[in-house]
C-alpha cells in the first residue's frame, strides 16, 4: 500500500469506532453548515464530516440488513414432509 491508502486506512479504523448514535446527534448540526456554503475550510470539513456520518449511517444499515437475512435463513428448516423423510420430486 502507497502512504495515501495507509492515511485512508487509519482514518477508516478510527471513524470505525465511532459511535452511530452520537453522529446522528450531530446530523442536523453539519447538514445545516454543508448547506450554507462558504469558501472556506470550516465549509469543506462540514461537508467532509457530514458525508462521514452519513457513511456509518449507510454501513449500519446493510450490516443489520445482512445479519438479518443471515438469522432467517440460519432459522428456516428445509422443508419436509410429514413423514419426517425430505420432500424430493421427480425431474426428468
Amino acid at each position: 500500500m502507497n502512504k495515501l491508502e495507509d492515511s485512508l486506512n487509519k482514518i477508516a479504523e478510527n471513524i470505525l469506532y465511532l459511535d452511530e448514535a452520537s453522529l446522528t446527534s450531530l446530523w442536523e448540526k453539519y447538514k445545516a453548515k454543508m448547506e450554507n456554503f462558504s469558501f472556506s475550510p470550516e465549509w469543506e470539513k462540514s461537508v467532509v464530516i457530514f458525508s462521514i456520518i452519513n457513511a456509518i449511517r449507510v454501513k449500519n444499515a446493510i450490516f443489520n440488513e445482512q445479519m438479518i437475512k443471515k438469522q432467517k435463513t440460519e432459522e428456516a428448516p428445509p422443508p419436509q414432509s410429514r413423514s419426517g423423510k425430505p420432500t424430493l420430486r421427480l425431474v426428468k
